[in-house]
Formats: C-alpha cells, structure tokens, sequence
C-alpha cells in the first residue's frame, strides 16, 4: 500500500515510525510532503517530496488529484485543506485513491472553533468545563463577574488556536513583572488585560472559563466512521515525572460517545482535565497527537490498528498494559533537502 501524507505537522514522525513498525498489513510505502523540503519528518519516509507553496483551495485539489495519480497513491491520509478535500472523494476514488479525513468537513470547522463547539456539544455526550464568550471589553467583563461567582480560579483563551496557543490563567493578585521575574508561564493579570482590552474595543472571539486544576488526559484513538476500536489514556504527571496510562471509566465513556456522535474516523486525540466535580472535555484534535508515540507503548501500535481496521470488518486488540509509565526522548538528526515534485496544475 502507498500512503501519502501531505503537509502536515512534525509530529506524525511517530506514525511514519509505527507504520514501518507494522505486521500483518503487507507492504506500505510511506509517500510525505511539505512545502518546507527541509521539514524533520520527512527523512524516515520511504518517499519525500518538495510541495509547492501557497496553493490552497481547487488550485490545491487539482495539484493533490495529479500527485495520487502520477504517484500512484492507494491510500491519502490528509491534513492539509482537509476540510475542502473532504468535499471531494468521489474524485480522488475516480483514479484508485481512497481518502483518509478524521471526520465530515461541516464537523471539522465546528472542531476548529471552540465556541461554536462548547455551545453545540449535548451534556449527553460530553461534559465541559463552563464557558463564556467575548468579544469586546464590556461582555468580557460581563462573563468573568459571572463565572468569578462559582469558580476560584478562571482562564481565558482564543475560540481559535492550536497547541493550546494563547491559554492564560487569570491572575488577580502577580502584576506582569512578577511573572516576569519569577518566570510565571501560562498566566496573565487580569488588571492588565482589561487595560489592554481599553486600546481594542473589538477583537477575535475569547473564551472565559473555570480554570481546570486537577490532572490532564491525552486520548489517542483509533475510529472507523464512528465506531470506536481503541482508546489510550496517558493521565499526565508533573514535569519529568512522564504520563501514566490510564483507564478511567468516566472518561472513556465520553471518548465512546464523542466518537460515535461526531463519525471520526482514522487517529486522533481528544483532551480532559479534572475539575471540582470530575473530568471535563477540553478539545478534540483532528490529527495525532504530538504524544501519539507514547500511547503506542502502551502495546498498541495505532497505526497498524487502523491499517488492518480498513481490510477486514474485526480486527483484534492486543492488550492495553494500564499503569505503565512512559515518557520520550529528542535524538538529533541530519536534514537533508526532500526531492522537488512537478506537477501541473
């Protein structure tokens, strides 16, 4: 099988690891791209390739479509403009290409806003943390008098970002200096935010919630149009004390239903945190995870998984080893430049 990845992020390097890793799934050649020819994941594929940079949209449909078909391309696993890429696997089947997308394109957009997915997600499925949303200083003010009624401890962050990009607690006591000086991380004064919010009187969508403090879960899993064939829970430990895996009930309970109520499909990962009064939901991430490779010590190699999950109706799960404790380590390496693809488009 020729599985192409096209641009994506650094962390699929533990799938590209786990696929070569792989048995009982035949031949699979590991076809990448990236319009950064220097990008790290690109030197343990089989094949890597050089993407021209800025297309986007139909322009970028048709490069992909002429990719599959000169390289001939069994299996495209996507990440870059899936949601538009989504809308055309009639296309890709046309010329032997089966499309490889975590969920419906409407289900990513909804994943990729967090407002618009804190407000739609039934308590039925999943329970979340409570949440509130401004975008300008009034309502902002609005929801933290709110919220500062029942929760101790409140935090904000974009209704868009990756990474966790732009999460803050609210510190009503530290000025910045002394975050500064103390090396404070993720936290920011309240005081000075609002002085801040007096020089932009409208600004992106920001989300204002109770400040989860207990322990943090990564759900790495495996989904086949909703069904869902495995789930790791790595519970994360202080700094350099690793993650544990874990096995709470409540919590696959929610994967279960997530899964189910959203069709997801292929690997992705899905974020708790426990609150007062349980774990809630933080997010679901539409890839795997940067922490996907620890989940595979557990003695699931996911990858492999989802490989024999797409040639036969039951696959067979090795034993999950609970309690295990697992960490990672960065190895250096040479980067050498992925080859330039020509395809017209």
């Amino acid at each position: 099988m020729r599985i192409w990845f096209n641009k994506t992020f650094s962390s699929i390097s533990s799938i590209f690891s786990n696929l070569r890793q792989a048995q009982g799934v035949g031949s699979v050649t590991i076809i990448a791209s990236h319009t950064n020819p220097y990008a790290p994941a690109l030197g343990i594929a089989h094949e890597a390739y050089a993407e021209p940079s800025g297309l986007v949209g139909e322009a970028y449909l048709q490069w992909c479509l002429q990719f599959c078909q000169t390289k001939q391309i069994n299996l495209f696993w996507v990440a870059k403009e899936a949601r538009f890429l989504g809308n055309h696997k009639e296309k890709f089947a046309q010329i032997g290409t089966k499309l490889l997308i975590v969920a419906k394109p409407e289900v990513l957009a909804l994943l990729n806003n967090k407002g618009e997915f804190y407000r739609s997600l039934p308590p039925e499925v999943a329970l979340t943390m409570e949440c509130r949303s401004a975008c300008n200083k009034e309502a902002f003010a609005q929801a933290v008098a709110e919220l500062a009624q029942r929760h101790d401890s409140l935090c904000v962050k974009p209704a868009i970002s990756i990474y966790g990009l732009g999460f803050r607690i609210l510190d009503t006591v530290q000025p910045s200096i002394t975050h500064l000086l103390e090396g404070v991380e993720y936290q920011i004064p309240l005081d000075e935010l609002r002085v801040g919010m007096e020089k932009t009187s409208v600004f992106p969508e920001l989300l204002i919630m109770e400040n989860l403090t207990g322990h943090e879960w990564s759900v790495d899993c495996v989904g086949r149009q909703g069904q869902l064939l495995c789930a790791i829970q790595r519970r994360k430990l202080a700094k350099g004390l690793g993650q544990v895996i874990d096995n709470d009930a409540e919590i696959q309970g929610m994967v279960v239903r997530l899964t189910q109520y959203f069709q997801l499909n292929g690997i992705f990962n899905i974020q708790f945190k426990l609150g007062a009064h349980g774990p809630r939901l933080l997010e679901i991430n539409a890839r795997p995870s940067g922490g996907v490779g620890m989940a595979c010590l557990a003695g699931v190699n996911l990858a492999e998984l989802l490989l024999k999950s797409l040639e036969s109706e039951v696959v067979e799960l090795p034993p999950i080893h609970y309690g295990r404790r697992v960490s990672e380590l960065n190895a250096p390496i040479v980067l050498e430049a992925a080859s330039s693809v020509i395809v017209s488009v």
